[in-house]
């Protein structure tokens, strides 16, 4: 097992061989090698070292780390199905001694508009396999939508997958979601798309999907969490307060919280509220510079209504209640007693931030005693050999942040950020699209940790492959 955070910290602070290390964004820059779209990556501290070619062209990692593709788009599944591609939202969860189940999201939109490879195969013909109880919608020929969930179980000694299946069926544009201290995934769909454009039902919902479930979850759509074009979530597993982030690719979307009236039962109800930053400035610094890095704000809650927003105006309503403005909000991770998430577009550049909310003692309780808590700007950067467009995140068993970059027509990154707010670079996207000129122009996603802390599982979204990274951890020098 890992030290805590706490005793890595005490543990790095007394390394004062490595203090002349501490920061050198500026020193640190490696020059990519031919082949990938940026001027190379810088790093504000050691890390593990730069990064080495991997010979396969899928995956460079630091000397000493490696991966294994434990699945693949278009791979034949357990359950006579098919791996789906757009592999994006992942969670791992215990599954017995050694084993772990990952939960993947695949972000496939309606027909006609997406002609990725579907669980039911190219051109569907693998449907009759499911009944029609087990889907949440089909489109108007009747045929299963393609987003959704698949399972996969891992053996962490061994390095070995033992099974995957289909475990959601029928949803759309599944995009990232959430772990819950109960051992399920919350699985988010990013799309408003409407009863009859091509499809029998609405869209924009979140979906439970238990980790330990070998079959297919019960395709209900937790109407009460709202309907939006959501990103990712997070439980505060002292509360069960549910908060969730909103992709809009105009900048404009909200922070929500779900208080629900029974946290195991999610289904049954309860209030969903978007959060105003009090005082003066925009939390994007788009037009000016409001807050720094660092810098912290007071908030409130305001309470939502009409939150199966049939008519695609949650969000502005919202807004108009006093809720503030989100650039592109997407990963989001709780960590001890706090939680990060990523505005992939915001910052005067569009570079991306992160965002650190600490919930007060009272959070969610309702009446008086409901206090909300602080919001601090923790990561904005300014050079974008460091990080950009931020998306997935993750906080790794010893308290650093992983993040997944998603950049279009750039190199995509793995990086990790430091509980100083220090950021490093830990692998590299290597793979080259079909007719693309550069490597590594797929979107990283899905970033999440085994228990013990041994393995990152990362998926590359396009073509569609999950990875098990496995190395010296424990290595890290700051």
């Amino acid at each position: 097992m890992f030290a805590s955070r706490r005793q890595f910290l005490q543990t790095a602070a007394a390394s004062a061989a490595f203090a002349g290390l501490a920061r050198y964004a500026n020193a640190q820059v490696t020059a990519d090698a031919e082949g990938y779209a940026t001027p190379g990556y810088a790093s504000e501290v050691a890390g593990y070292g730069p990064l080495h070619r991997d010979p396969a062209e899928i995956f460079d990692l630091p000397e000493g780390f490696s991966y294994k593709v434990i699945s693949r788009a278009g791979d034949r599944m357990d359950d006579g199905l098919v791996a789906a591609g757009k592999m994006d939202g992942m969670g791992c969860f215990p599954a017995g001694r050694n084993r772990v189940a990952l939960v993947r999201n695949h972000e496939i939109s309606p027909p006609p508009r997406d002609v990725q490879i579907t669980a039911f195969g190219a051109n569907r013909n693998l449907a009759g396999k499911i009944s029609a109880a087990d889907l949440y919608d089909t489109d108007s020929e009747g045929l299963p939508l393609g987003g959704g969930t698949s399972t996969m179980l891992y053996d962490l000694k061994t390095q070995e997958l033992k099974a995957q299946h289909l475990s959601l069926a029928g949803s759309a544009v599944n995009c990232a979601g959430g772990v819950t201290p109960w051992g399920s995934w919350l699985t988010c769909e990013e799309t408003l798309v409407k009863a009859g454009q091509g499809v029998k039902k609405d869209h924009g919902w979140v979906f439970e999907v238990p980790s330990r479930l070998r079959g297919l979850a019960d395709p209900v759509a937790i109407t009460g969490m709202g309907r939006f074009k959501h990103e990712a979530c997070a439980v505060d597993p002292r509360t069960g307060v549910i908060y969730m982030t909103e992709d809009e690719v105009d900048g404009k979307g909200l922070f929500y919280r779900y208080l629900p009236n029974d946290r195991r039962k999610l289904q049954a109800g309860g209030r969903l509220q978007a959060l105003a930053v009090v005082g003066e400035g925009d939390p994007r610094n788009w037009d000016s510079v409001s807050w720094k890095q660092g810098d912290w704000r007071n908030v409130r809650w305001i309470d939502l209504d009409g939150v199966d927003n049939p008519n695609n105006d949650l969000r502005h309503r919202g807004k108009a209640a006093g809720a503030s403005w989100f650039a592109r909000g997407e990963g989001i991770f709780f960590g001890q007693g706090e939680l990060y998430f990523t505005c992939t577009s915001g910052g005067p550049k569009y570079h991306g931030q992160v965002m650190r909310y600490v919930p007060s003692q009272h959070e969610g309780q309702g009446g008086e005693i409901d206090e909300p808590g602080r919001l601090q700007l923790f990561v904005e950067p300014s050079d974008t050999r460091v990080m950009e467009m931020a998306d997935n995140l993750a906080i790794s068993p010893w308290g650093h942040i992983v993040t997944c970059e998603d950049k279009i027509g750039g190199t995509n990154y793995l990086r990790a950020i430091t509980p100083q707010g220090q950021i490093y670079t830990i692998g590299r996207n290597a793979q080259t699209l079909p007719g693309a000129k550069v490597r590594g122009t797929s979107e990283l996603a899905g970033v999440c940790f085994s228990p013990d802390g041994s393995t990152l599982f990362v998926n590359i979204y396009s073509p569609g492959c999950t990875l098990a990274v496995t190395g010296p951890w424990r290595s890290f020098r700051a």
